[in-house]
């Protein structure tokens, strides 16, 4: 396996994701909506930034804000993402970005379920939906055998890297112990900055994702290549 540090950031256009490519992301998240931290993006922006870059790119499957599905027959319900993702596939999509709790914050395997009977092997990342499970470990164990698991996307703690340190640093000593369920990588991401790179590293983790981090002006301003490049350069030094 590569040493080189897995770095994906977030687009939500084809300027976006130029930009990244541009400054050495390895990987890209396709989002709209970051109001509500990130939703499902048209089939059209996936086919534009597909034609645009050759880097690989996961697309979200969330309808509405929140880590639960909707009620049926609403926006974000069950079927609805099903539908997205068969329309996300058929477009040519092959990796995927999702998760859901149920009300008790146990994971909601039928919906998982549901949207791994569509995907039919794609790879996928479990997202933060983690940070806020009753029990990340059991968590961690009832999705271990599910196909095409091979990341989660945490924080750590629902209120960033800062916060969720601690428990990042212990779940990398557990993955370094092959405790089961923690074989998918860790991309730690969500008020992920530099300064944090140095201690993550050096306790064996190997992927990043940056959004905000990417865009000094703001999510109003598109990705920039110098901010991806500094991070880039960090990870690999």
């Amino acid at each position: 396996m590569s040493k080189r540090a897995v770095l994906e950031v977030i687009a939500l256009d084809v300027e976006d994701a130029v930009a990244a490519r541009s400054g050495g992301a390895d990987r890209l998240e396709l989002v709209t909506d970051m109001a509500a931290d990130g939703l499902t993006p048209p089939r059209e922006t996936f086919a534009a930034i597909r034609a645009a870059v050759d880097i690989p790119l996961r697309v979200m499957l969330r309808l509405a804000d929140g880590f639960t599905v909707g009620e049926p027959g609403g926006p974000g319900d069950v079927d609805a993402l099903v539908s997205a993702a068969r329309g996300l596939r058929a477009e040519g999509a092959e990796e995927f970005v999702f998760g859901f709790l149920d009300v008790d914050g146990s994971p909601d395997l039928v919906t998982v379920e549901r949207l791994l009977a569509e995907l039919d092997g794609c790879r996928w990342t479990f997202h933060r939906a983690i940070d806020r499970a009753a029990d990340r470990n059991a968590l961690r164990k009832q999705l271990a055998d599910l196909p095409g698991l091979d990341t989660y996307l945490t924080a750590g703690s629902p209120d960033g890297v800062d916060n969720g340190l601690p428990t990042l640093l212990a779940e990398a000593r557990a993955a370094g112990r092959g405790e089961p369920g923690y074989g998918p990588r860790m991309l730690v991401g969500g008020g992920l900055r530099l300064d944090h790179v140095d201690v993550l590293v050096a306790a064996g983790v190997d992927g990043f994702h940056i959004g905000g981090a990417a865009r000094p002006g703001g999510w109003t301003e598109p990705v920039s290549v110098d901010a991806v490049r500094e991070w880039r350069t960090a990870l690999d030094a």
